[in-house]
C-alpha cells in the first residue's frame, strides 16, 4: 500500500477534508504539510461549505445566579458526535444580566444597559452605538450585510430597561443594526396580537430566506417581518391539531415547527414543515418514544415544560433545561435530498456539570479558520473532545 506520505497534496486534502472541525485542529499539528493543507483560506471555504452548513454546532451556556464560577459554556460538534468545553465568556464591566445575555448564531451580545456582543469563540466584546431601547429577553437575530465584514443585528420585542426597572407594557419598535454606519434603525413593533407575551420567553423566531419570522410558542400566532421592504406580514394562526407548544425553526431549505403534541397514544414530539407562502403544514417526523423518554425521568404532570428546541442547517436539536439529569438532548438530521429524519441521543454532558439557574442555548455555524485563529491568540485552548 503506499504510504500516507507519499500521496499527492490534493489527495491528502480531499481525505482530510472528510474529518470534523476538533480532528483537524489535532492534525494540523502532525506535520507541515498538513498544518499548510489546513489551515490555508480555500480548505477552510471548502469544509465549512460542505460540513458545517448542514451540521451546526449546538451551544449551551449555563448562568448561576448567585456565582458566576458556576457559569459553564460547552459546545457539541454533530460530525465527531463530541461535547467540546469552551472558556466561560468573561462580560464586560457593569454588563452583567442575566436577561441580558442572550446567544445568536455565532455571537454571544448583551442587550442591556448597552449593546455589545462577541463572536463565541473570541474573548472581546465590541459595542455598538446605543438601542434607542435599552431592553431585556428580546428575540434577536445575525444576518450577513452586504459588502460588510461586520454582522447585522434585528433586535425584535423584549422589555423596556430603564435603570433597574422593567416597563412590561411598552410595545419597543424593531431595531436593525448597521455596521457600516454604526447605527440602529427604527421599524415597526411586533403586531398588537404578540404584546401579551413579546419576550424570547414565550416567542421563538427564524431568519429564514430574507425574513424574520416570529412565532407565539404558546399562542401560536405567526408572522414576518420583511428585511428588504420593513413590514411584518399579517398575524395567522399555526397550530397543527393537538400542539401543547411548539418552537420554529429556520433550517436549510425549510421552516420547521416542532413541538409536543397530544394524540390517541399519548403526548410526542412532532416535527412539521411549513409552506411559507401558505403557512400549511405537513408533518415530517415523530421522535421515537423512547427517545422522548430518555429526556425525562418520572411521570410530572408538567414534564415536557422544561425541554427546549433549537436548530440550523439540517440539525434539530431537543433539550431538557432542568438540572436533574444533566441537561439531556438529542438531535434530528434532516436529509437534503430525501426530506427523511434521523435521530440520535447526543452524548452526556462532560463532568463535572453545575446545576444553572438559567440555560441559554442556540445552534452555530463553526468554521475551521475561526477555530485555528482563536487558538493562535489563546482565546481557546487546544481543541480536545470532552467525550468520546
Amino acid at each position: 500500500m503506499t504510504e500516507i506520505t507519499n500521496l499527492s497534496s490534493d489527495v491528502t486534502e480531499l481525505i482530510l477534508s472528510y474529518l470534523p472541525i476538533p480532528t483537524l485542529v489535532r492534525a494540523s499539528s502532525v506535520c507541515k504539510l498538513w498544518q499548510s493543507i489546513i489551515s490555508s483560506t480555500t480548505f477552510s471555504a471548502t469544509q465549512t461549505q460542505t460540513q458545517t452548513q448542514s451540521h451546526p454546532w449546538f451551544f449551551l451556556y449555563g448562568i448561576h445566579n448567585t456565582s458566576s464560577k458556576n457559569n459553564q459554556s460547552f459546545a457539541f460538534d454533530p460530525l465527531s458526535n463530541r461535547w467540546l468545553r469552551l472558556p466561560t465568556p468573561t462580560f464586560p464591566p457593569h454588563h452583567y444580566s442575566h436577561s441580558c445575555f442572550l446567544g445568536a448564531d455565532g455571537f454571544f451580545l448583551i442587550t442591556a444597559p448597552n449593546f455589545t456582543y462577541s463572536r463565541i469563540l473570541k474573548r472581546s466584546w465590541r459595542s455598538t452605538s446605543p438601542l434607542h431601547f435599552s431592553r431585556i429577553n428580546p428575540l434577536l437575530g445575525v444576518f450577513d450585510s452586504s459588502g460588510s465584514l461586520l454582522p447585522n443585528f434585528i433586535v425584535v420585542g423584549g422589555v423596556r430597561f430603564i435603570g433597574n426597572l422593567v416597563d412590561i407594557e411598552d410595545r419597543l419598535a424593531v431595531e436593525i443594526y448597521s455596521p457600516d454606519s454604526d447605527s440602529w434603525q427604527l421599524r415597526p413593533p411586533l403586531p398588537a396580537d404578540f404584546r401579551s407575551g413579546n419576550s424570547s420567553q414565550s416567542l421563538s423566531s427564524a431568519l429564514f430566506k430574507g425574513r424574520f419570522y416570529v412565532f407565539g410558542i404558546y399562542s401560536c400566532f405567526i408572522s414576518s417581518f420583511d428585511l428588504h421592504t420593513n413590514a411584518w406580514s399579517q398575524v395567522q394562526t399555526l397550530r397543527p391539531p393537538g400542539v401543547v407548544f411548539s418552537f420554529l425553526i429556520g433550517c436549510r431549505d425549510r421552516l420547521v415547527l416542532a413541538g409536543i403534541c397530544n394524540g390517541p397514544l399519548g403526548s410526542s414530539f412532532n416535527l412539521w414543515r411549513i409552506e411559507e407562502a401558505t403557512m400549511e403544514f405537513s408533518e415530517i417526523a415523530i421522535m421515537p418514544q423512547d427517545l422522548l423518554c430518555s429526556l425525562f425521568e418520572g411521570d410530572e404532570e408538567d414534564k415536557f415544560a422544561s425541554l427546549k428546541c433549537v436548530g440550523l442547517g439540517n440539525l434539530v436539536y431537543v433539550f431538557n433545561e432542568e438540572y436533574h439529569k444533566k441537561y439531556p438532548a438529542c438531535v434530528c438530521e434532516i436529509s437534503s435530498e430525501t426530506g427523511q429524519c434521523s435521530w440520535r441521543r447526543v452524548p452526556p454532558l462532560p463532568s463535572p456539570v453545575n446545576k444553572f439557574h438559567q440555560v441559554i442555548s442556540f445552534c452555530s455555524t463553526v468554521s475551521l479558520n475561526s477555530i485555528l485563529q482563536a487558538e493562535e491568540e489563546g482565546d481557546v485552548g487546544p481543541m480536545q473532545p470532552m467525550v468520546d
